[in-house]
């Protein structure tokens, strides 16, 4: 991790709720939610006031039981959804002068192709299965403005190599692979653009241990290679443990407890965090 003290990326109350609220919810000081359901309307509140700081090569953790609002969060920041409010700020982005949130739908889309990649938990999600493996890696290249096809397929090949696909299969559709093949062509999508940040969204989730073991092994050795900042959203404490520098904890939509990944999982604070720490022993 660097130690620049200037944040890459700083998140400041970001709220995403689904639903149009009541005069119950509304008033974030005096709701009285059911887990982050309003029993009243029924509107979901599934990011409460997120805030965090991501800096130049690091990885920060975000950890929680399934419905704690952590994909949502992912979503929000690759501008998959919309946020109901709250403010993003980009370093290489106008000088992190620009809340990210506000942009145009151009500007959104300069940001998602140059300056970020995503790795979404489900390759169908990330990656066009009928196009060939180098195909999506051009996509991915076109959307921020290449137009060499010797320049793309050389960058393609760099790429499938690193993330040990065999070249000789560059030309085959992701549907024919297995899932961490999948997840490893997703990788190399998402590091076209060499972008600062990538997103990691649950990418060992339904994968065999050995294959696990492999891409977490692919993504620590290129992050410390290209001093790429992460955020890796898990479930699993071993996932964490491995890669992350520090670690958030989310539970019901809200931030309950962050701090150096060592900390966390030694003296965790928050009854949760303790749970969690717990069922990992």
């Amino acid at each position: 991790m660097s130690e620049c003290s200037t944040p890459i990326l700083s998140v400041k109350n970001l709220n995403k709720h689904f639903g149009a609220g009541c005069r119950e919810c509304r008033d974030a000081t005096k709701r009285q939610l059911d887990k982050n359901y309003c029993p009243v309307c029924s509107t979901v509140y599934s990011c409460q006031d997120i805030s965090f700081d991501l800096f130049p090569g690091e990885v920060l953790g975000i950890v929680g039981e399934s419905g704690s609002g952590k994909s949502t969060l992912m979503r929000c920041l690759y501008f998959d959804q919309e946020v109901t409010a709250g403010e993003s700020y980009l370093t290489p982005y106008k000088d992190g002068s620009s809340n990210l949130f506000e942009e145009s739908s151009q500007q959104r889309r300069f940001i998602r192709n140059q300056l970020m990649g995503k790795v979404y938990q489900n390759p169908v999600m990330g990656l066009r299965m009928n196009f060939s493996s180098i195909g999506n890696i051009a996509e991915k290249m076109i959307a921020a403005g290449s137009r060499n096809v010797a320049a793309m397929e050389s960058r393609g090949s760099e790429l499938l190599e690193r993330v040990h696909i065999p070249l000789y299969r560059m030309k085959e559709a992701p549907k024919n692979f297995s899932g961490g093949m999948q997840q490893r062509v997703q990788i190399a999508k998402a590091m076209s653009n060499n972008p600062p940040i990538l997103l990691l969204d649950e990418v060992t989730t339904g994968l065999d241990l050995s294959v696990q073991a492999n891409v977490l092994d692919l993504i620590k050795h290129l992050q410390r290679e290209l001093n790429i900042s992460i955020l890796l959203v898990s479930h699993d404490l071993g996932v964490i443990r491995m890669l992350a520098d520090r670690t958030m904890v989310m539970l019901d939509g809200q931030v309950v407890e962050q701090g150096l990944t060592d900390q966390i999982l030694e003296d965790p604070q928050h009854a949760y965090t303790q749970q969690l720490v717990h069922s990992m022993l």
